[in-house]
């Protein structure tokens, strides 16, 4: 699937290893999350895109996120235009959570998406 010339993928296409750029803001992100994805603001990636270059596996795919699709869309085509292998998730946060996949507040907790 191509969200423009994006390529995308559903929350149902991520296996449990797949690496995750949540590209929320601070708030969105304290309110709920999936565990173990790296995030960085699409307001602060630019600055702070060296973070996802040590972070994300060699080689690997990385599935960017935000709530719904639109702005991981940008962060994904701009991570394409680097030269990585990003996908956006169609229907971001949201579909995550209503797939019944976790959401953790960070704090041991269930979280919420906003």
């Amino acid at each position: 699937m191509q969200f423009g010339s994006v390529p995308t993928v559903g929350v149902d296409a991520l296996s449990a290893e797949a690496f995750l750029l949540d590209v929320r803001e601070d708030d969105e992100w304290e309110a709920g999350h999936a565990e173990g994805a790296l995030h960085i603001p699409m307001s602060e990636f630019v600055a702070r895109y060296g973070e996802l270059t040590e972070k994300a596996p060699e080689g690997d795919k990385v599935y960017v996120l935000c709530r719904v699709g639109g702005r991981s869309a940008q962060v994904a085509q701009y991570l394409v235009q680097q030269g990585i292998d990003a996908v956006n998730v169609a229907g971001g946060m949201q579909a995550w959570e209503a797939a019944g996949r976790p959401v953790s507040d960070g704090k041991g907790g269930t979280g919420t998406v906003i």
